[in-house]
């Protein structure tokens, strides 16, 4: 085939293109996040629903009664998914745990499990609120599981859960869970989106390019089950519906002006024990101020995760890094520029600083632990001695798993 020398047009609309493929935090516009949330939810659009309240659908006795069949299970999860993506972005089922009794068994497990983390001592990180606030246990799934499978089994056996978590990531989902208590006096968090992009500062979520951004919100499922009565008092979470359609929002959240925008218009509802909430991690939201006196106000946060964010083969990264760590060293001292380093490093280490043990190795410092690339860089930098090197590694390992305690 003759190539085609390309002209002055094609040229052109090759830059076009390119310079679409990035997001930039310098061309996120208020006013066109404004256009976007503007939206309204119509109950017209959605059979299944049984209202919408401040732009948020409800869901209730009406999808409740349409799931015995598969075709009506079908029907109603392809609504929700409409729901999460061009609709609000957030559904809440009323009663969603019809028999709160297994609400309450589950809640006395989860108190049990933060009186004996009080009892071992030990800061509390959390992702956007200030550490020790709050009541947090980190990796409650397993905890759950390992302490009291009874009601583990009674407790995820609730069918709400596998609906909306099937519809929006298809089977072999995987779930996690954190048991978060905000406490009378605690403070709202700081308008937000989710996990994967969300957990990132702006800089380096700005290196992603466009479509990542756009496919992050389809990796994980982000919901909540209320374990106590929730009035706005006790500082349910804030929503802004409808933006998670705003396409550069991980990097507009981090933006003061929309921060206040969202202050000066989110949502909040009310839920009752037994309701669950659940959103596209992409909305901006934040865990309200509990205003309230006496209110512990008590939910167990739910990431549903997809089956397909993992690498197709096992690699053990800590050996080797090891490994390659004194040629790094000797790359280093010959001059061999950063760059080339840093794309040894990226082929070889761990540059994700999740999944781990939350309890050990906390977000105390910012929103995610150091990576094991990140420690191999700092290790490199500052001339560590491979013995050093082995050490850390090996305590950062330990740190990353679970023991279910």
């Amino acid at each position: 085939m003759t190539a085609v020398p390309a002209t002055a047009a094609d040229s052109s609309a090759a830059h076009r293109t390119t310079s679409t493929q990035w997001f930039a935090a310098d061309n996120c516009k208020l006013e066109d996040f404004i256009a976007v949330v503007s939206e309204q939810t119509r109950l017209e659009d959605y059979a299944y629903a049984d209202a919408v309240d401040q732009n948020v659908l409800i869901y209730g006795t009406r999808l409740y009664h349409h799931l015995d069949t598969p075709a009506e299970r079908s029907d109603v999860q392809a609504e929700l998914i409409r729901a999460l993506t061009t609709g609000p972005g957030i559904v809440v089922f009323k009663g969603a745990f019809p028999d709160t009794a297994v609400v309450d068994r589950a809640t006395d497990a989860f108190n049990r499990l933060i009186a004996a983390q009080k009892a071992r001592g030990g800061a509390g990180g959390d992702h956007f609120a200030k550490p020790g606030a709050n009541d947090r246990v980190w990796g409650a799934l397993d905890k759950l599981a390992l302490s009291d499978p009874n009601v583990f089994a009674e407790y995820y056996a609730n069918d709400v859960l596998a609906l909306i978590s099937e519809a929006w990531l298809g089977p072999n989902y995987q779930v996690t869970s954190q048991v978060n208590v905000v406490n009378p006096g605690g403070q709202a968090q700081t308008a937000h989106r989710d996990y994967h992009l969300g957990f990132m500062s702006g800089s380096e979520a700005q290196r992603y390019p466009a479509h990542v951004h756009l496919l992050s919100p389809a990796l994980t499922l982000q919901g909540a089950v209320a374990h106590c009565d929730m009035p706005v008092v006790s500082g349910p979470t804030l929503y802004l519906p409808h933006s998670h359609k705003y396409d550069a929002g991980y990097l507009a959240f981090h933006d003061p002006e929309f921060t206040d925008y969202f202050e000066q218009n989110y949502v909040q509802l009310p839920l009752d024990k037994g309701d669950a909430a659940f959103f596209n991690p992409a909305l901006f939201h934040g865990a309200g101020t509990n205003k309230s006196t006496d209110i512990h106000r008590m939910a167990n946060l739910l990431q549903v995760s997809s089956a397909f964010g993992r690498a197709m083969e096992t690699v053990d990264r800590t050996a080797m890094a090891n490994a390659l760590y004194p040629r790094l060293r000797e790359l280093k001292a010959s001059g061999t520029p950063e760059r080339i380093l840093r794309n040894v490093i990226a082929a070889s280490a761990e540059g994700y600083s999740f999944p781990t043990n939350l309890d050990r190795d906390q977000p105390l410092g910012g929103m995610a632990p150091e990576t094991q690339a990140q420690l191999l860089w700092r290790a490199l930098e500052s001339g560590l001695p491979a013995a050093e090197l082995a050490a850390e590694l090996d305590a950062q390992q330990r740190r990353r798993l679970t023991d279910g305690n």
